[in-house]
């Protein structure tokens, strides 16, 4: 694993951080990092959970955006990726063994760096898969006061293989052993293989820069194609989603923040599972790609002021 942090031209590191290592129960390692311990009065702590196949160093511009509104920042990379413990011998592999493992994961970087040294009240900040991890979160436990997701892994989006055949291509090679096997699929083949015209996440081509120019300086931080076994627990874990009854009541209000464009995830089941939980709602940002938060200006001001309003507890709509 890389227990430091990295930055190049254009995404500097951070100033400020302080960089340490969780441990889940089963022993892995996880790298995370805090800022704004020493604030003089902070509004609290966002705790930033990334998406598959991502790394604090991606986030940097989104960490400084945050301290400069007055919060403390933590954040961590979940097993298998960026600067944390790999779970294979190929550390490109995207693998896990079920999505319980990413709970567990969050469960000890709350409790082991979170709780112990960042300021309450305690806010969460979650994209694509970290956004279903966070909404699993919300409807067990009440560490966050309230939780904002950008496109979260609710479905996927339907441009790609049929779900059905996906699910039993997954469960047919791990049943063949072949759970640690990558999916030879050209979709999760790894951030640095697009190229920006046709990419799926940002339309703003220096931010999808800066990440490439990240991967080149780190390659060690990138991860390539998910695994059968990683299919198979995400599918599972969209399965566990939509069993939630109509009409619950999440332990934290839910703002769900989805693109209109996102050919990764699926913006309609995010509506749909607005309508269906209590506590939730939902905005799209009409026109924005997958990954919001690295999206164009225009898009990242509009969530930035949908976050505020619904942070303060005023309505979080705004023009799309």
């Amino acid at each position: 694993m890389r227990a430091s942090l990295v930055g190049v031209p254009g995404n500097e590191i951070v100033p400020g951080a302080t960089v340490g290592v969780a441990h889940a129960s089963d022993g892995t390692a996880l790298r995370y990092a805090i800022w704004g311990e020493e604030m003089r009065a902070p509004k609290g702590t966002v705790c930033l959970l990334q998406g598959r196949g991502e790394f604090i160093e991606k986030h940097f511009e989104t960490i400084a955006d945050l301290l400069s509104m007055g919060y403390a920042v933590a954040t961590l990379d979940w097993r298998g990726q960026g600067g944390s413990q790999r779970l294979t011998a190929n550390p490109r592999k995207g693998h896990i063994g079920g999505f319980k493992q990413y709970d567990d994961d969050l469960q000890a970087f709350v409790t082991q760096a979170v709780l112990p040294d960042c300021p309450p009240p305690y806010f969460g900040l979650g994209h694509s898969m970290g956004g279903n991890i966070l909404i699993n979160a919300a409807i067990k436990r009440n560490w966050f006061e309230k939780v904002v997701v950008t496109s979260p892994l609710i479905d996927l989006a339907g441009d790609g293989f049929p779900r059905g055949l996906m699910k039993l291509a997954a469960t047919f090679a791990k049943a063949m052993g072949l759970g640690r096997s990558q999916v030879p699929a050209p979709t999760g083949a790894g951030f640095a293989a697009w190229d920006f015209p046709d990419n799926p996440f940002t339309g703003d081509i220096t931010r999808f820069e800066r990440t490439k120019q990240v991967i080149e300086e780190a390659p060690e931080l990138a991860v390539g194609r998910v695994t059968f076994g990683w299919t198979y627990a995400a599918l599972q874990a969209i399965d566990g989603l939509a069993a939630v009854r109509k009409g619950t009541i999440l332990r934290t209000p839910v703002l769900i923040v989805a693109a209109g464009r996102d050919r990764v995830v699926s913006t309609q089941a995010c509506r749909e599972f607005s309508t269906r939980v209590a506590n939730v709602s939902t905005i799209v940002l009409d026109g924005a790609r997958h990954e919001i938060l690295l999206e164009r200006d225009s898009y990242r001001e509009q969530f930035w002021a949908a976050f505020k309003a619904f942070i303060h507890d005023q309505d979080p709509m705004v023009p799309l």
